[in-house]
């Protein structure tokens, strides 16, 4: 376990020494070099690890499962979890959450551009002629990895953990045999050397806090990926394999600058010996490699969880393992993705152009945690609210020191995921919002469902052979679909199921729970099958599972499933701004269709449609 962990987990924070204390003592964006600099740095950076991945994350944050399952969606669960829904406090909570999670999502598209092409950057050291080709072959690369998610990443993950083992003992080699030529850079693990350097030069240390935050990118992947894996795998692979490591690394690179200055345009390649340097940069590009497929991976995963809890439009999902339910892969994601990574390498060009947008999509998505964290320790975990105080304060001055550092970058780069950011957000929350406003505008409109069947049964229609499964988005009511088939068809088949499909906010759900039924009488069944937000929904199985309920087999040929297909019509009416209501009609066009997303088969589908103004 904690092999494979290894390569989903820690691919990601394993690539931060290719460019984050060259993004430091950058020219553009970072500070001028001295030593006193230098050991300020360095100290800054060990204890950026130990204090926030190691602190924070590794022992406060996995603490905070839901039900094993980790990630930024899980903690906005718990955190609304004891909150009425109705409440102003529900809605902040949840706004804030979204927030983060758009911010996470965006991380998706700058952490393959920022890790590719600074694994790619060392062709230009090792043959400066072929500078000109880094952009080509970074976009060649890119274009591949995301071509190939269609088939999934059961074989080549195999492989992920060994390579990511190996990169990492790289990474120590590497750093111990640097730090034996300059061994006085083991000082700098005295903190003393970072407050002293903050304290005597505040702006500055302010400055390169933007930049020491990139230590940390991918901190969030030890959260997101702790179901696959369980806590005490990632806990121990951090602790004895990629924490030493990644300090044994930068502490290399710090003595190398030591002993020679001018290697700052580039510390992590200029640490290589010259007859390893065309093996190291075959090796970063595998890690690379590796490091974005976690987090688009981690995307499809994160998506899903947002359409099953009413964040995101359906769309298309397809899994590419028989066995491992959470490989799925989702094409309207993944070209979307490719399109703004390609769109990514070529507005920015270098790693350390990049490197500034980068740390304010991950410093946003730090501080949002921490918030959600706080109120799930004094609602979920009844902890003593002075020992939360003081946690969190310590907390929100670290983070909040890294989001305003990284602030100051807008301009220079900080300004795309803040855009990505918010368009997502956007469209997020007008799908969430028109949502809401569309199910309380047919609850209005429907009819309750106790009453209409024992009229229905009183004066029965005609009724044909088969059976007819009728979805319904509420239990209570009558689906419309079954209103117009009654009114234009004027038949009713001798077997009838209204069924909801309803998503709970946990991660596993017991069997005896996934399926309810009731008889309504007259061989009408109301169904209710539950799936949690980590799986996908699959009508096909609901049926083998209602057969011992509605006492006879449940052939598919026999069966025919009746939809409503709602067209949104934007109108005046109170709800939402006509910009935003044109927004979410646009949405619900474009959504996939109920059949596709719940895997109706097409030739068993009729769909009746609604026009319904909001």
């Amino acid at each position: 376990m904690m092999l494979a962990a290894m390569g989903i987990v820690f691919g990601d924070i394993g690539t931060s020494p290719l460019y984050a204390l060259k993004e430091c003592f950058s020219p553009e964006h970072g500070i001028a070099y001295s030593n006193e600099a230098l050991f300020g740095v360095i100290s800054m950076m060990i204890w950026a690890l130990l204090i926030v991945v190691t602190f924070k994350y590794v022992f406060i944050v996995m603490r905070a499962d839901n039900k094993g399952e980790g990630g930024i969606l899980s903690l906005i669960v718990l955190a609304l979890r004891s909150m009425k829904c109705d409440s102003k406090q529900y809605f902040l909570v949840m706004v804030l959450g979204m927030l983060g999670a758009c911010m996470l999502l965006g991380e998706s598209v700058i952490t393959p551009a920022i890790s590719v092409l600074s694994a790619v950057e060392g062709i230009a050291i090792a043959t400066p002629n072929l500078a000109d080709a880094v952009i080509p072959i970074s976009l060649l690369i890119l274009v591949c990895l995301f071509l190939i998610q269609k088939y999934g990443t059961a074989a080549v993950g195999q492989l992920f953990g060994p390579i990511t083992l190996v990169w990492f003992l790289v990474l120590a080699g590497l750093g111990v045999m640097n730090i034996t030529k300059s061994p006085d850079i083991i000082y700098a693990f005295n903190p003393l050397y970072a407050i002293n350097f903050i304290s005597d030069h505040p702006v500055t240390a302010y400055i390169v806090l933007g930049a020491v935050v990139l230590v940390v990118t991918g901190v969030e992947a030890l959260y997101l990926d702790m179901g696959h894996f369980g806590k005490n795998p990632v806990r121990l692979t951090w602790l004895t394999i990629a924490l030493p490591c990644l300090l044994l690394n930068y502490l290399g690179q710090g003595a190398l600058l030591l002993s020679n200055p001018n290697a700052i345009s580039n510390p992590f390649y200029l640490m290589v010996p010259e007859w390893a340097l065309w093996p190291i940069v075959g090796l970063a590009t595998a890690a690379t490699v590796i490091a974005s497929q976690a987090v688009i991976s981690g995307a499809y995963s994160m998506v899903n969880q947002g359409i099953l809890l009413g964040f995101i439009p359906r769309m298309n999902i397809l899994h590419t393992s028989d066995s491992q339910r959470g490989q799925i892969y989702i094409p309207a994601v993944n070209w979307a993705l490719l399109i703004m990574v390609i769109v990514t390498v070529l507005e920015f060009r270098e790693s350390v152009s990049l490197a500034a947008a980068y740390g304010l999509s991950v410093t946003s998505t730090m501080l949002v945690t921490t918030i959600l964290l706080s109120i799930v320790m004094r609602r979920e975990w009844h902890i003593n609210p002075i020992i939360i105080l003081c946690m969190i304060v310590i907390f929100l001055v670290i983070d909040i020191g890294f989001w305003t550092a990284t602030l100051i970058k807008i301009k220079d780069g900080g300004w795309y995921p803040i855009t990505l950011a918010l368009v997502m957000f956007t469209c997020s929350l007008t799908w969430y919002r028109g949502r809401k406003l569309l199910r309380d505008k047919l609850i209005v409109e429907s009819i309750p469902l106790d009453g209409f069947i024992n009229n229905l049964l009183a004066h029965p229609p005609h009724r044909v052979e088969g059976t007819a499964i009728f979805l319904t988005p509420h239990i209570d009511f009558v689906p419309i679909a079954l209103l117009h088939n009654l009114k234009h068809n004027r038949i009713l088949h001798e077997r009838v199921i209204l069924l909801k499909l309803s998503i709970w906010d946990v991660p596993y759900v017991a069997e005896q729970d996934r399926i309810s039924v009731t008889d309504l009488g007259g061989n009408i069944f109301l169904a209710r099958a539950v799936y949690v937000f980590q799986d996908t929904p699959d009508v096909r199985q609901v049926m083998d599972q209602l057969q011992p309920f509605v006492g006879e087999s449940l052939e598919l040929e026999g069966t025919t499933f009746f939809l409503a297909r709602d067209t949104i019509v934007p109108s005046d009416l109170p709800g939402m701004a006509l910009w935003r209501e044109r927004l979410f009609a646009w949405m619900m066009q474009n959504a996939a269709k109920p059949s596709d997303f719940f895997k109706i088969p097409p030739n068993r589908v009729v769909e009746l449609g609604t026009k319904i103004e909001i």
